[in-house]
C-alpha cells in the first residue's frame, strides 16, 4: 500500500469532492466527510457549495454567501475546504465542473462524494453516465433512500464497477467508473428539517464577505445567481 507522501510524490494529493446547497450546511456534512476521510485515506474534502440546483427549487434557497459562511462554521478545524468555485468555472452541471476541476488541478486525483439519496435520481443528472467516467464515485449510505437507490437505472449501470473501499486505498492508481459503497451510522440531521425548524436561519450569516478556500477570492452577495 502506497503511503500518503508517497502518492502526493506520484499523483498528488487525493481530494474528495462532495457537492450541494448546503442550505444551511449541518453536522451531518461533516460526519459524512470525515468518515469518508477515513475510510477511502483521503488527503481532504472538498465541499462545493453550488450556486445553484437545476433539480431543487430557487424558492427558500439562501443567499451564496450564508451558505458558504454555514459550511465554514461546520468545518472548522478538519481537513475540509470550502469552496464556490463552479461560479468562478462559470459551469453549470456537475459533468462540467468535474471536467473543469481536472484541468484546473491536474496533479490531483478526485473522487466524487454522494449519498444514496442522490444515488437514487442519479439517472436525471445530466450526462450522468460520463460523470462516471470522470472520477470515482463513493456513495453513502442514508436512511429511507438504499432500497430506490438499488432500484434505480443508475445503480443497474454501475453495479458492475463495484469496487471495495479496500481495493481502492490499496492500488495507487485506478480508473473510472468505479462504484465505492460506504456505510455508517448516519446522521439524521438534514438541511430540510434545519430550515423547518429556523425559517430564518440565513439571516445569522450577514456581515463581511467570505473567502473562497480553493479560489482564495471573496464570495459577494449578488442578487442574479447562476444555477450550477
Amino acid at each position: 500500500m502506497l503511503t500518503r507522501v508517497q502518492r502526493r510524490g506520484r499523483d498528488g494529493p487525493l481530494t474528495g469532492l462532495l457537492g450541494g446547497s448546503f442550505n444551511p450546511a449541518h453536522a451531518g456534512h461533516r460526519r459524512i466527510s470525515l468518515f469518508t476521510l477515513g475510510a477511502l485515506d483521503l488527503d481532504e474534502v472538498w465541499w462545493l457549495v453550488s450556486p445553484g440546483n437545476p433539480l431543487k427549487p430557487r424558492a427558500g434557497m439562501a443567499p451564496l454567501s450564508a451558505r458558504v459562511r454555514s459550511a465554514r462554521q461546520q468545518s472548522r478545524r478538519a481537513p475540509i475546504r470550502v469552496t464556490a468555485i463552479e461560479r468562478d468555472l462559470g459551469t453549470r452541471y456537475t459533468v462540467d465542473t468535474l471536467r473543469a476541476l481536472k484541468r484546473r488541478f491536474p496533479h490531483r486525483r478526485f473522487v466524487w462524494l454522494m449519498g444514496s439519496d442522490n444515488l437514487a435520481q442519479f439517472h436525471r443528472w445530466k450526462s450522468w453516465r460520463a460523470i462516471a467516467r470522470e472520477m470515482p464515485i463513493a456513495v453513502i449510505a442514508r436512511p429511507g433512500y438504499d432500497a430506490d437507490a438499488l432500484a434505480s437505472p443508475a445503480m443497474a449501470w454501475l453495479r458492475r464497477y463495484r469496487l471495495s473501499a479496500a481495493r481502492f486505498r490499496n492500488r495507487g492508481e485506478w480508473s473510472a467508473p468505479a462504484l465505492i459503497e460506504l456505510r455508517f451510522d448516519p446522521d439524521p440531521r438534514s438541511a430540510t428539517m434545519l430550515r423547518e425548524q429556523d425559517p430564518h436561519w440565513a439571516d445569522g450569516y450577514s456581515g463581511a464577505p467570505p473567502r473562497d478556500e480553493v479560489t482564495h477570492s471573496l464570495i459577494h452577495v449578488s442578487h442574479r445567481e447562476p444555477a450550477a
